[in-house]
């Protein structure tokens, strides 16, 4: 923890000065915020958005949770994801959803038979609650669990009505992303969602 205190001190109230490349921006931090796309993906500390896009402050619009899940859209049942996707979609305007998951997944891990860990209980209770289907697709083998997984949460999400409406006229695109941390590449699910994993492809 004392590197990252050490690092949060070097930031400058002057991006312009900042011994940090990625915060010399040339933008007014305090202007209103135009991110491109949405960013869904994982709270695996070995996952970072901005390092495996390369984006800027600025540029990114980011949902964070464990397995990079999303509820069914429930409407009289507010979540915390629904609420992020709603804010990004219908007054940020971004043009563009990416759902990253990834290779060694905690939370895939925990969806397959005895994968119940006492300890993380609360986490086994969410994710069964809102990820029924792929809870029965990480039980299915060969296709690799984590890409169903990812496979079931893109349908869910094209299911919520300002992304359906979107992606209707449109003005929004869905990506489905997977990191292999084994060896860097990042694969792109097929754009309409399939029963098997086989379509991933390198982005």
């Amino acid at each position: 923890m004392e590197s990252l205190i050490q690092h949060a001190r070097t930031i400058t109230p002057h991006p312009s000065t900042s011994p940090h490349p990625h915060l010399r921006t040339g933008t007014n931090a305090t202007a209103p915020q135009r991110p491109e796309a949405l960013f869904i993906a994982c709270s695996d500390a070995r996952v970072s958005p901005s390092f495996l896009t390369g984006a800027r402050p600025g540029q990114l619009f980011e949902l964070r949770n464990v397995g990079n899940v999303v509820p069914p859209y429930r409407p009289g049942r507010p979540t915390g994801e629904a609420a992020t996707i709603e804010y990004a979609v219908g007054v940020l305007g971004v043009t563009d959803i990416v759902v990253c998951g990834h290779s060694d997944c905690g939370a895939v891990r925990t969806l397959r038979p005895g994968g119940l860990s006492i300890s993380a209980f609360t986490t086994w209770w969410w994710l069964t609650r809102t990820n029924q289907r792929s809870r029965q697709a990480a039980a299915a083998a060969p296709a690799d669990p984590g890409q169903l997984h990812l496979l079931a949460q893109l349908e869910k999400l094209r299911r919520y009505p300002k992304v359906a409406r979107g992606l209707a006229h449109g003005r929004l695109r869905v990506h489905g992303w997977f990191y292999n941390l084994s060896d860097g590449r990042i694969l792109a699910a097929p754009t309409e969602n399939s029963p098997s994993a086989a379509s991933f492809a390198p982005l």
